[in-house]
């Protein structure tokens, strides 16, 4: 090797000493560089989430009624089918479907001229058998004498006589013959037999109706009849107050009936019960039963369906929470529960009747206890992640605000 290339490969102390605090410095920033970094992770970690709030209500007790619910249809206690007592071809429809009618308004007219003219012949008819008994009239008061003296035989006033009664019974039947022919005339106007609705005429003008043809109905609607079933059984917990109130011996104190109508709005004002079926139904076991409202402004129709409200009993003492705080899980019901430490925990209960928002509970709470009502899944989900959640699940509760619309 020559010397050029030995001095190539020889180093100095000098570069020895330069190269050691480049690698020094290096060794620094990659230091620095790993801190920041650490650092950094150490500050992008997140923190344990703390226990979810949750809305709580305490159970309450106080004196609950019971109500009970039916499906109830609507029906007017008197629904008239008009139709004529003549024969005869339609002239006018008197009034508007589905408007409401008065007593005695008129509704349809029949042709009245073939009742007409045969009015006018039962009256000439009756005339002619007055004139017929007149003549028998005279006729027996100018032979009485004549027969008397024998200057006539006996058998000529006997003939008067017969005439006489034919004559007066002729009169009679045509008379009676007036009077269908009256009442015909008369029956050519169709009246509405009572207050109510008049449905849609099923005869037009120009048709020939009869006594066979349904023309429309009229529904009395004020008041109007909720007709709806209950058991035997709840029948005759109550049947001597119901006959006591269909014998008109408690009018002051009629149980209330309350309205549903199917846009689930209470209707406004309150009926009773006026009616109740003559035998039980063999094959449900219920009896039938009809309550009447007020229907003044015809609001209810017939044929509307609906929901009858009554009160059937009063729960004493009963215990109350909002019906958000139930959880049915297959035909079962709990509620969670949080303790004086904050912790929730899930606790089976036993139900019974609704009271507005809240439901009566029969076993499973004690008064004052909180429940749940607000938050349930949150607290379904952080049981489900621990490892322990007969432990309870902490939670921080905050007290159920009252509204106005709770009952």
């Amino acid at each position: 090797m020559s010397d050029r290339g030995l001095q190539i490969e020889r180093k100095t102390p000098r570069d020895v000493a330069v190269l050691s605090s480049r690698q020094r410095h290096v060794c620094l920033f990659t230091l620095a560089m790993l801190l920041v970094h650490v650092t950094s992770c150490a500050k992008k970690a997140p923190k344990p989430p703390g226990p979810p709030e949750v809305v709580v209500a305490p159970v309450q007790q106080q004196d609950v009624p019971i109500f009970g619910e039916w499906v109830a249809q609507l029906n007017g206690p008197i629904n008239a089918a008009i139709t004529p007592k003549v024969q005869g071809y339609l002239l006018t429809q008197n009034y508007t479907n589905g408007s409401i009618v008065t007593k005695g308004q008129l509704l349809f007219q029949i042709d009245p001229r073939p009742f007409q003219a045969a009015l006018d012949q039962a009256m000439a008819d009756v005339e002619r058998a007055e004139a017929s008994l007149l003549k028998a009239n005279n006729d027996v008061q100018r032979d009485t004498p004549l027969a008397a003296q024998r200057a006539i035989p006996q058998k000529q006033l006997d003939d008067d006589l017969a005439n006489q009664a034919s004559a007066k019974a002729a009169l009679a039947a045509q008379k009676a013959a007036q009077q269908q022919a009256e009442l015909n005339l008369g029956w050519t106007k169709v009246f509405s037999p009572v207050n109510g609705i008049a449905g849609t005429a099923n005869s037009q003008i120009g048709d020939l109706v009869g006594p066979t043809t349904k023309m429309t109905t009229v529904s009395q609607v004020n008041p109007i009849w909720a007709y709806f079933n209950i058991s035997e059984r709840l029948y005759l917990a109550f049947a001597p107050q119901i006959s006591r109130i269909l014998r008109g011996m408690e009018a002051k104190n009629r149980v209330p009936v309350q309205f549903i109508q199917a846009n689930d709005t209470p209707y406004p004002l309150g009926g009773k019960v006026v009616f109740v079926n003559r035998e039980i139904t063999a094959g449900t076991g219920t009896i039938q039963i009809a309550a009447a409202f007020p229907n003044e402004q015809g609001i209810l129709r017939p044929g509307g369906f609906g929901r009858v409200r009554v009160q059937t009993d009063t729960a004493r003492n009963a215990f109350l929470i909002p019906q958000s705080a139930v959880i049915e899980v297959q035909s079962q019901y709990e509620v969670i529960v949080v303790d004086a430490d904050n912790k929730a925990r899930v606790r089976p209960v036993k139900v019974g009747d609704r009271s507005g928002s809240n439901w009566i509970i029969t076993d499973g709470l004690k008064l004052g206890e909180r429940v749940v009502v607000e938050g349930i899944q949150k607290i379904q989900t952080l049981a489900a992640q621990s490892s322990q959640p007969a432990e309870g699940v902490p939670v921080v509760p905050k007290m159920l605000v009252a509204t106005s619309g709770t009952s």
